[in-house]
């Protein structure tokens, strides 16, 4: 099954800087490099139904676990053939690795998990092609990760990896960013890494969207300029369970647990009522005049849920990919829940695109961009 939003031929953007995309997802970074003006001419992914929705919307992908292609191919002319692309015209190497071992949600096993270790690989990549830029996302769980999971104050993860880095010789940069100071209608944080070969002088791009900004066009956007558009066409959508919807009825757009009459607080929390935390995605109903929060790979998970401002459902795929900013022509391939799992998973496209941007500008020498974030440099 695939889910159009709706079909185009082709998206593949051709010119522009050669990048090489690893873990690319449903390839929202991607699209952003690609409207930056970087041409992502090979993605690589594990999963069976990125790997479709790459290839639906005209990109090269190798299809593989990269820890078997990286032992296979140790020079990674696997990413090279694909594209007929040459080792030194290789502009960026991009990617986040699977980030749910470093994530402050998750059990947090860092490397121990196998997921936790495919940074190595990415810099194994990064280390091979040697390209003039990379650049590495992840979860902000990966600051406060320690190298050793079994001793909490073993040397930060963070510095190992940034390590690793530097011993290849690039110049390297990171920052924590929240895509909705980028224009995405979105809370999001991420950490960025971004490294330089040649010793350029690259930086966290500063925000270009604010709170209470005098100019509409700089200010956060909101969920109702994503999705205000799509609301007599909103697409499939996964539902509540019947005990969830009877009482998010009762909850008002903006609203959530604490919303809901004293006389069924109890039994519609259960055993959470007397758990700790501020448990604010319990039976939360979201405000059109807000950034979304967090999408995450289910909207119908009781803690994390994402109800519709005015309608007892969920948010629909096509709502989930507006708000990522996935223009409307990709096609996310897969059932409703793999729908929903690629696009939660996805970097929003305006951060993407503001990365891009600053790559660009520092390539082609611009010295007319000159907003940059505090950063630190190792």
């Amino acid at each position: 099954m695939a889910l159009n939003i709706p079909t185009k031929t082709s998206n593949r953007k051709t010119g522009g800087y050669p990048v090489v995309s690893l873990f690319s997802g449903a390839m929202g970074l991607d699209i952003g490099l690609g409207q930056a003006g970087l041409d992502v001419v090979i993605a690589q992914d594990y999963d069976r139904w990125c790997a479709e929705t790459i290839r639906r919307n005209g990109h090269e992908v190798v299809e593989g676990d990269i820890r078997a292609l990286v032992h296979d191919d140790p020079q990674c002319n696997f990413l090279l053939k694909p594209a007929n692309l040459k080792r030194k015209d290789v502009f960026a190497v991009v990617g986040g690795p699977p980030c749910q071992s470093f994530s402050t949600a998750g059990k947090r096993k860092g490397t121990d998990d196998e997921r936790g270790s495919l940074y190595q690989q990415f810099v194994h990549v990064v280390g091979s092609l040697r390209p003039r830029f990379f650049i590495m996302e992840n979860v902000r769980g990966l600051l406060s990760m320690p190298s050793d999971p079994a001793n909490k104050d073993s040397r930060p993860l963070l510095e190992v990896i940034l390590k690793d880095f530097g011993g290849l010789g690039y110049k390297v940069v990171h920052g924590l960013v929240n895509a909705v100071d980028y224009g995405v209608p979105q809370f999001r944080e991420r950490l960025v890494i971004i490294g330089s070969r040649d010793g350029e002088e690259v930086f966290v791009p500063s925000p270009t969207h604010y709170q209470r900004h005098q100019e509409p066009a700089m200010r956060w956007r909101t969920l109702r300029d994503a999705i205000g558009d799509v609301a007599k066409a909103p697409g499939a959508s996964a539902k509540f369970s019947p005990n969830l919807a009877k009482y998010l009825k009762m909850v008002p757009e903006g609203g959530n647990w604490r919303s809901l009459p004293k006389r069924v607080l109890k039994t519609a929390m259960g055993g959470a009522y007397a758990s700790g935390g501020g448990k604010v995605g319990f039976y939360r109903r979201l405000n059109f005049a807000e950034p979304s929060p967090t999408l995450v790979t289910s909207p119908i998970q009781k803690a994390t849920l994402l109800c519709h401002p005015k309608e007892d459902r969920p948010l629909s795929v096509r709502e989930y990919a507006k708000i990522q900013q996935f223009p409307d022509s990709w096609v996310i391939e897969g059932n409703v829940n793999e729908c929903y799992r690629q696009i939660g998973n996805a970097v929003p496209v305006g951060l993407g695109r503001a990365i891009g941007q600053m790559l660009v500008s520092v390539a082609e020498g611009n010295n007319s961009v000159k907003t940059r974030r505090s950063i630190r440099r190792d």
